[in-house]
């Protein structure tokens, strides 16, 4: 169509754009078959929270205005949670509760993430992506270990991503091991 050539860009095309790379890393069929997380609702929503996580992380070093591209990440977020509620059914009463749960689930992980990371902790991470992706089913030791690394590499490589390169849309993160995926948004 001719008109969109004339609109004003608000920016809502790269935020939807960072998050559709947030939803299709989470996709990546080598989280649910190498690193066995759940192939569930709860462990889909658990690998959008750890990569929604690795983003902020990364955008918490800009200065105020560059961050707030985070918050309208978080607020595409919080719309689609929205939308996929009401999808599956829950009424309209109950959205805001559920939704409360959504937000306290993700101010949780960043709690859970943010620190092991800042020190480098992969043995923290782990036990926290034990806690919080596998239910602290000690047999899920091992892959909790192996998402954990791969979380420390990916928020080492998108230290040096230019912020220019996330205001444009892009999500740039290195495959997981081991990875069958066909996403774009990967790191050379």
């Amino acid at each position: 169509m001719i008109l969109r050539f004339f609109r004003r860009n608000d920016g809502n095309e790269t935020i939807q754009r960072l998050y559709g790379a947030i939803v299709a890393r989470s996709r990546d069929p080598a989280f649910y078959t190498d690193y066995n997380v759940p192939d569930s609702i709860e462990g889909r929503f658990e690998m959008i929270l750890a990569h929604a996580f690795l983003l902020f992380h990364r955008l918490k070093s800009e200065d105020e205005d560059r961050r707030a591209l985070g918050q309208r990440v978080f607020d595409a977020f919080c719309t689609d949670m929205d939308a996929n509620l009401r999808e599956m059914g829950v009424g309209d009463l109950t959205v805001p509760k559920k939704m409360k749960k959504v937000a306290k689930a993700f101010y949780g992980r960043i709690g859970a993430y943010e620190p092991p990371v800042d020190a480098g902790d992969a043995g923290a991470l782990a036990d926290a992506v034990l806690r919080n992706v596998y239910a602290s089913k000690e047999e899920a030791a091992l892959q909790a270990r192996a998402l954990a690394t791969y979380m420390m590499e990916a928020a080492g490589a998108l230290k040096d991503v230019p912020f220019a390169t996330f205001a444009g849309g892009a999500f740039p993160l290195p495959s997981p091991a081991g990875a069958t995926s066909n996403s774009t948004e990967t790191m050379p």
